[in-house]
């Protein structure tokens, strides 16, 4: 690596304080594709996004690519002399750190493909990166798996001390080398950005220059959690990219992936509590619910429990929930059962194949989800026990056959509680009133609703990250489960990047925790959205006439009232009048004729009236 002699850099420094940005190298960006790629490369275009990505091959674990064939040349050309940094849109596959890592030349010139000393090996690059337009490429970041994100490898390294380039004023064209390490690791864009610079994702996108400027400190929200004395919790996901700044959110929590029976056995008889038992410490220690999840499900289950016999399969559940039960004395909520409709126990990968060993479908259809909550009652006699399944709500079918399970459990005081995910898949397209419908159809079996895997995307049609089409969703679904009198607690599943949809934009902060524009929304509406104790009527306030003709009638004795609500007969917000002691308030319904629920609202506690629209 070449180095530029002292009073050449002096000068390139003193010439910059002098003139400012101009007096700056521009950034070089480079289409990986526009090297000379070895055989084992290949430049597909996808999406609309030309990349380069290796053939698959068995990893190679030592510190070089190994042959010339897994090596890309490139010639550089520099605006002027100094030191770069070395960026690189890159996307890592589905198998995650498996697919997390390259080589790039140790400095410029051809390298050796089999010499360890020629190259930096970067790696864990799973975990890190950006990917919103207005953030730094600077440190770690927090962008995930199987989405397009901006890197700078000048300072993630993972496996060696990464590097910056030098370029003397003699030698502006360089030849620069990529390797590869792990197939399933794509790159579509290079850039040589100078160092001390700041460029942002829309820099980088655009081939422009960066700021002088350091990004600013990182938000930071200031609690408490905005459900704080409201009657329903509003809760969140326990990992590791979930936790920053929690408690300024979220009242209630449930493990990730900690909880499910693949994740604490994967070895038979080997248990691993580490991460489930931090889940139930933070919600011991706010004193917030914690909601268990999951005992029985189809996937990410112990890959040995497969091939047992039925009774050994019998016994080594009766041992999991036991060890549940006793290491947990205080779950609030209890998922015994995760998708019954979808994914069963059975011989799928991952799935158990133990369904037969809790009584298959037998008599009822059910029988196997029977079981598992009578062995739950057993095991956990004061727990909430509860069925949970996704796309229950989105249509009319779905939510009768779901209801019968529920009945059915019901039937034998097995269930206490109906979980419903709320995924941003099955609530985009539906309309909130059959959304609504749909949940009055769950609540008929008289059992309390929960919302336990909220999440709405935020992306256009171009899958480009669009916070107005995240906020218009949210404001258009979020309010049917908040206000729901069945629904008594909505759980999100994710609000960061990393985040299982971060590809869908399902997040709402970003990496340096600013709040999108849908959570700057959701905290102000929980906020200052009346919930309460409700009650069947309030006799001092009269309302009259009732029949109302054309929609009108006047409440009177109003004076302790802060809001009158009125419904449709299916939930629906038709009218809010904000009140402040008033003795009586005239309304005007545009409504067509019918039953309609006029709520009265008092700090918080709701009463309702019934009110007939000729």
């Amino acid at each position: 690596m070449s180095t530029p002699r002292p009073y050449l850099l002096s000068a390139a420094l003193f010439l910059a304080g002098l003139t400012g940005a101009s007096a700056q190298n521009a950034p070089v960006p480079l289409q990986a594709e526009s090297g000379t790629l070895g055989a084992d490369w290949t430049s597909p275009t996808a999406a609309g996004v030309t990349y380069v990505t290796v053939v698959p091959t068995a990893t190679i674990a030592a510190q070089n690519p190994g042959t010339a064939a897994r090596v890309i040349t490139y010639s550089v050309t520099f605006p002027g002399p100094g030191t770069y940094d070395l960026y690189a849109r890159v996307r890592v596959g589905a198998a995650t750190a498996n697919d997390d890592s390259f080589y790039y030349g140790n400095g410029f010139g051809t390298k050796s493909p089999t010499n360890d000393n020629d190259w930096i090996t970067i790696n864990q690059v799973a975990g890190v990166g950006y990917t919103t337009g207005t953030q730094v490429v600077d440190g770690a970041g927090s962008a995930q798996s199987n989405v397009w994100k901006w890197v700078n490898m000048s300072k993630i390294g993972g496996a060696e001390t990464p590097i910056s380039f030098t370029v003397a004023a003699g030698s502006l064209t360089q030849t620069f080398q990529v390797g590869a390490r792990e197939d399933g690791f794509d790159i579509d864009k290079i850039v040589f950005g100078q160092t001390g610079l700041y460029f942002t994702v829309n820099n980088l996108d655009n081939g422009q220059q960066g700021s002088v400027n350091p990004p600013p400190p990182p938000f930071t929200p200031v609690g408490p959690p905005m459900a704080t004395g409201k009657p329903k919790f509003l809760g969140g996901v326990h990992s590791a990219p979930q936790l920053a700044n929690f408690s300024a959110y979220w009242n209630q929590v449930v493990p990730e992936n900690a909880g499910k029976w693949g994740s604490v056995e994967a070895t038979r008889d080997v248990m691993n509590w580490t991460e489930l038992d931090a889940a139930y410490k933070l919600a011991k220690d706010n004193g917030y619910p914690f909601r268990m999840h999951v005992l029985t499900w189809g996937s990410q289950q112990p890959t040995w429990i497969a091939t047992l016999p039925a009774a050994e399969q019998l016994a080594e559940i009766n041992q999991w929930y036991a060890a549940v039960a006793q290491r947990y004395p205080a779950i609030d909520f209890l998922e015994v059962v995760n998708e019954p409709l979808h994914q069963p126990p059975g011989p799928n990968s991952g799935g158990g194949n133990y369904l037969e060993a809790l009584g298959g479908s037998g008599t009822t259809g059910w029988d196997w989800v029977i079981t598992s909550f009578q062995l739950a009652r057993q095991y956990f006699p004061t727990t909430k026990l509860m069925l949970n399944d996704y796309s229950v709500e989105n249509t009319a079918t779905s939510a009768q056959r779901y209801l019968g399970i529920v009945n059915l459990l019901k039937a034998r005081n097995l269930i206490d509680a109906v979980g419903i995910q709320g995924h941003a898949f099955s609530t985009r397209g539906l309309p909130a009133a059959d959304l609504n419908t749909n949940l009055n159809t769950l609540a008929s079996a008289g059992l309390p609703l929960y919302i336990t895997e909220l999440d709405i995307d935020g992306v256009n049609a171009q899958n480009q990250l669009d916070d107005a089409v995240q906020l218009a969703e949210y404001q258009r679904v979020f309010p049917v489960f908040w206000l729901h009198p069945a629904v008594k607690g909505v759980t999100m599943w994710g609000y960061r990047p990393g985040h299982w949809r971060t590809a869908q934009g399902a997040f709402l902060v970003n990496d340096d925790n600013s709040e999108r524009s849908a959570m700057v929304w959701l905290k102000n509406y929980v906020k200052s959205t009346v919930l309460g104790v409700s009650k069947a009527d309030d006799a001092t306030v009269s309302l009259s006439p009732n029949p109302a003709v054309n929609g009108q009638f006047t409440l009177r004795s109003t004076e302790t009232l802060s809001a009158v609500r009125v419904l449709d007969v299916r939930g629906q917000l038709v009218q809010e009048v904000a009140l402040r002691n008033q003795s009586f308030v005239n309304m005007q319904l545009n409504v067509r004729p019918g039953l309609y629920v006029v709520q009265l609202i008092n700090g918080q506690t709701v009463s309702s009236k019934k009110l007939l629209v000729q």
